[in-house]
């Protein structure tokens, strides 16, 4: 196999494809990226076995066909290094030669057969939803969704499909986001995506895309990519028992205001205190030393008696970085119960910090 490859396009390609790869065990196959090269189309291919990633492209000069494996990190190292011009990949006795004019590299190679191959979608069910907003509403909630929980299913996004709206929810059991789009399906079903997963899917597509799942796989395609991750087997908690069914206090609150108020104080402490008065807002830090910052809004938050509250900033500002209109709404009941920040059809409940 023999093909020659523009720089910047070989690079950008081995680059998406990184995460993808395994990266403990360099001796693994699935350490190495998968290239064929066939019909005037090269598909370059990787997967660490629970989430993969293949890119097409039709932009690639085929001087002989054929397929191969190359360690990913190695050859995007090599590559890396090469100046902005045509390179080319050619196997020489099972050897991956890698030339730019007197530069020179050797790659060794797997049997590429014994590359694992990638779920299909032919007899797949498809989720139709707009795919546009669904990759928005997956980065208002991918902060909440938690990283390494013990119980596994929180370390995923349930997708809660139903027959006229879908929602997806991520919690860390600190605070719990929620966001809605509304659909039109037959079946009502649900799904847990990995977060490692919406990740992904944030960075890789802007544009509409097709969605096929069954009860292992969620599988994403567009013109160039072929996505697909493992889903998380276990059961979502009831979320809706989390949200509060009232609340005794609405205010609300200019975004950019806020933002730099709570950033201000973040330079002393992550975890401050507000104080909400009938005609400002009072924001300080919380720390058990000398150390103190303070700064205050000249707001009507309509409440009759002044109401404290103790939070974690950085929960706050993952929300409120989502937010997209120049408002948005703070709903409180005690100072001791989760408080709700909401945004539309995007709402994130809060456990305020017990003293």
């Amino acid at each position: 196999m023999k093909i020659c490859v523009n720089k910047p396009l070989i690079e950008s390609i081995l680059i998406n494809l990184q995460p993808f790869l395994e990266k403990k065990d360099a001796s693994q196959i699935t350490s190495h990226l998968y290239f064929e090269a066939k019909n005037d189309t090269v598909i370059i291919k990787a997967t660490d076995g629970e989430i993969g990633l293949s890119i097409k492209s039709n932009n690639i000069i085929i001087e002989e066909e054929g397929s191969f494996t190359a360690n990913g990190k190695k050859l995007l190292d090599i590559i890396r290094i090469l100046k902005n011009e045509d390179i080319t990949l050619e196997i020489i006795e099972n050897t991956l030669n890698i030339k730019q004019k007197s530069s020179k590299f050797k790659l060794p190679t797997f049997n590429p057969q014994n590359f694992p191959s990638f779920p299909l979608i032919e007899n797949k069910p498809q989720i139709i939803l707009d795919s546009i907003n669904l990759i928005k509403s997956f980065k208002k909630i991918s902060s909440s969704i938690d990283n390494n929980n013990p119980k596994f299913e929180l370390n995923g996004a349930l997708l809660d499909i139903k027959k006229s709206k879908t929602k997806l929810v991520g919690t860390d059991t600190r605070r719990l986001s929620i966001t809605s789009l509304n659909n039109q399906n037959e079946n009502e079903f649900s799904l847990i995506i990995p977060k490692k997963a919406i990740l992904e899917i944030q960075k890789l597509f802007i544009d509409q895309i097709n969605i096929y799942y069954d009860d292992t796989n969620l599988i994403i395609e567009n013109q160039n990519y072929y996505f697909f991750t493992r889903l998380i087997n276990g059961k979502y908690p009831d979320y809706q028992r989390i949200i509060p069914n009232e609340s005794k206090i609405t205010i609300n609150l200019p975004k950019k205001e806020m933002i730099d108020a709570i950033k201000m104080i973040t330079t002393i402490s992550e975890e401050i205190k507000i104080i909400f008065n009938s005609n400002s807002i009072i924001f300080n830090s919380l720390t058990a030393d000398n150390v103190e910052a303070k700064t205050e809004l000249n707001i009507e938050t309509g409440v009759n008696e002044s109401f404290e509250l103790n939070v974690n900033s950085r929960y706050l500002l993952d929300f409120i970085s989502q937010v997209e209109e120049s408002e948005f709404q703070i709903l409180l009941n005690e100072s001791t119960l989760p408080f709700v920040l909401k945004d539309k059809e995007f709402i994130t409940v809060i456990m305020p910090i017990i003293a």
